[in-house]
């Protein structure tokens, strides 16, 4: 007789793919002023416009990042509870199905065929000064040092959660679930204390691993108290509509304003107030009775937020790749307008690469990835 199909416990949150997008497209308007606009207009109203609208735009990852602790702290507990235990190289080979492929495959363009382009086109080579770190995932104290080739620069944030994913099984499975939560404080204080006794560096506050682990932790905080605390979920669902407003008006005033409000020994403290205020709108968005939109509801946007994996590794190099070809099609690209061009003409490659590199490619892996899966989203 065949083996009995083992039933796959399943865990949906419908709002957050667009939550994704919206963050995925905050991270590439700040890569559109910063490798546009800033590079061809450094001193028009233009850039000062742009300044004001994108400048905070990176904060995008911060949300990824709370957002991953959210969603694989609360699914690795989940499959605790539905199996007994967490199974630690399944989860490592879930992650590495969902994050290896299309990572080296940048790597592979970014080190192999981007040069090329740009010796064709004329373009600045970028020399990497260790490209080993790239595939050991310590990609990030190598941008952090030295910085990164263009096509390459978003990735220092995959190495982090990689880094990240590696970890957090093993700690979940050798402790207590009583002693859950106060290591969640405890990695949130460790990051703030290295953020203070760093916050004269905004680069190590931004890109070394210690500086931005607490958002992860935070986000494992948050999915902890809404699985086993009935009181706080409680809370959540009953916030009232005033006070949901409040949470998203403090976060546009943070994207905007953040280079005002966190300065000096205030610069510590901004991932987490940040993060902070990003948790709060995951856990509206799937548990608030009285939010005032669903993000489910803007269903483009929700199934692009599908595809973001990609969109996010693979917009600098449409980015990047557009800016070279209206350079070469002698596009006067100190023109707004045909920043403007590029910035839209990359944006559209940039979803048609993510969709073709999710239906022809990512998708093989996330069959399989499945497989080794308790608990399917």
């Amino acid at each position: 007789m065949p083996e009995p199909v083992q039933k796959k416990e399943k865990v949906f949150f419908p709002n957050l793919d667009g939550l994704r997008f919206l963050s995925f497209f905050s991270v590439f308007v700040f890569h559109v002023y910063t490798t546009l606009f800033f590079k061809y207009h450094p001193s028009t109203d233009s850039v000062r416009i742009t300044r004001f609208l994108f400048q905070n735009g990176e904060i995008g990852v911060n949300f990824f990042f709370v957002l991953s602790g959210f969603l694989i702290t609360y699914l690795l507990l989940e499959e605790k509870r539905f199996t007994g235990h967490i199974h630690v190289g399944k989860f490592y080979l879930r992650r590495i199905l969902r994050i290896w492929p299309l990572f080296y495959l940048c790597l592979a363009f970014g080190f192999l065929i981007y040069p090329q382009i740009q010796r064709l086109t004329g373009g600045d080579l970028f020399p990497v000064a260790h490209p080993w770190t790239y595939f050991v995932f310590l990609n990030n104290f190598d941008f952090l040092y030295y910085g990164a080739p263009a096509a390459l620069i978003v990735l220092w944030s995959v190495a982090i959660e990689e880094q990240f994913y590696i970890l957090w099984p093993l700690i979940l499975v050798s402790t207590p679930r009583r002693w859950y939560k106060w290591i969640f404080f405890l990695i949130i204080g460790g990051t703030l204390l290295f953020r203070f006794l760093n916050y004269q560096d905004e680069r190590v506050l931004q890109y070394h691993s210690l500086a931005v682990t607490g958002d992860m932790a935070l986000g494992g905080l948050l999915a902890y108290y809404s699985i086993f605390s009935e009181a706080f979920k409680r809370w959540v669902t009953l916030l009232p509509a005033s006070a949901i407003a409040a949470i998203h008006l403090s976060a546009l005033a943070v994207y905007f304003f953040r280079k005002n409000l966190f300065t000096g020994y205030l610069l510590p403290l901004e991932r987490l107030v940040i993060g902070a205020l990003f948790g709060l709108i995951i856990l509206e968005q799937n548990y608030s009775k009285n939010s005032l939109f669903k993000m489910s509801r803007l269903r483009l946007i929700s199934q692009l937020g599908i595809y973001t994996y990609g969109l996010y590794c693979l917009h600098m190099i449409c980015l990047k790749l557009s800016d070279e070809g209206a350079r070469v099609l002698g596009l006067d690209i100190h023109r707004v307008s045909s920043c403007v061009l590029v910035a839209i003409f990359a944006f559209f490659v940039a979803i048609a690469a993510a969709l073709l590199s999710y239906t022809y490619f990512e998708r093989r892996f996330l069959n399989l990835k499945n497989k080794f899966a308790f608990i399917i989203k």
